[in-house]
């Protein structure tokens, strides 16, 4: 049975990721990505539309964290 913690997680739009206000929260969000190219959907919504450096930052980490994973 999958663990729906865990498919609310995948499921989650960028837009849905990025835009809570508390930093704590964003970054909540973002360690829940569980793939390389949610991750790469993130980083093309941020640029598009704040493009905060700390986000981006946040984002780049957990890619690498993803590709060493697989």
């Amino acid at each position: 049975m999958p663990n729906q913690e865990s498919e609310n997680a995948s499921t989650l739009t960028p837009e849905q990721r990025l835009t809570p206000a508390s930093f704590d929260v964003l970054r909540a969000c973002i360690v829940t990505i569980p793939d390389v190219e949610t991750v790469r959907e993130c980083v093309a919504y941020e640029n598009a539309h704040q493009n905060r450096e700390p986000i981006l930052r946040v984002l780049a980490q957990q890619a690498a964290k993803v590709r060493d994973e697989s």
